[in-house]
């Protein structure tokens, strides 16, 4: 069905208007709490940075984002990502396209056209939007994500959204999809830096720290709901 959609611009739009309706829908009919409370405050000071978020929950990044917050996010080319980028046009945020293998080819060389792209967006002052997982390794960041912040200077802040009410989808990621008139919460973790001569060692380290900070906020985001992160299971499966 995506090899078909992604053959009809058209459709393409369509999903992806639906799409920002719903999650502008989400956003204005959802009780949100911050942990720290002046989160809002903290991500303003720290802008540009890197927004790092588990694949599953990348939908629900824009709901973070406060009004004219200049955002780019990391879209493949292939399967859904032409639906996503239309998704981003209409809620204001510039999607920076980059095939699928662009990402395992940044681990590897740092050199790929993605990375360029969004270097130059942190460099105009654009939070750059990413998911660190290792494709289709959900919950293990892969190097691509350090890349980016020791060459670009800008710190990485893990951030997660969560709802009381939701669907989990049974798929490789357990993608949430937050459902309107519900509680939710948005949680930050410490931001981090990675230096620039940083050797393999400082950056598998960064690497390390990144997982344990967005399994944390996850953790208890979930539990201030009371509920349990979906994806919870993956970090035993895929570890």
């Amino acid at each position: 069905m995506l090899k078909v959609i992604s053959r009809f611009p058209l459709i393409q739009t369509a999903i992806g208007l639906f799409l920002a309706t719903y999650l502008k829908l989400v956003r204005m009919t959802t009780r949100f709490s911050y942990e720290p409370s002046n989160m809002i405050d903290q991500l303003k000071l720290n802008t540009p940075f890197i927004a790092a978020i588990w694949h599953g929950q990348n939908f629900m990044i824009t709901l973070t984002m406060w009004k004219d917050a200049p955002v780019s996010v990391l879209i493949t080319r292939h399967g859904d990502g032409g639906v996503v980028a239309k998704a981003c046009e209409a809620m204001g945020i510039k999607p920076i396209r980059a095939s699928g293998g662009d990402q395992r080819k940044l681990e590897r060389k740092g050199g790929a056209a993605g990375l360029r792209a969004m270097i130059k967006a942190l460099d105009g002052g654009d939070i750059v939007v990413m998911t660190p997982d290792v494709p289709k390794v959900a919950r293990v960041s892969g190097l691509g994500i350090i890349a980016l912040a020791r060459l670009s200077g800008r710190p990485i802040i893990p951030i997660v959204v969560a709802t009381s009410r939701r669907i989990d989808l049974n798929n490789w990621d357990r993608t949430s999809i937050c459902l309107p008139f519900s509680r939710g919460v948005m949680m930050m973790g410490e931001p981090i830096h990675v230096a620039r001569d940083a050797d393999e060692t400082v950056q598998e380290q960064a690497r390390q720290q990144l997982e344990r900070s967005l399994d944390a906020i996850h953790d208890r985001a979930y539990a201030s709901l009371g509920t349990i992160d979906p994806g919870a299971a993956l970090k035993v499966v895929n570890r």
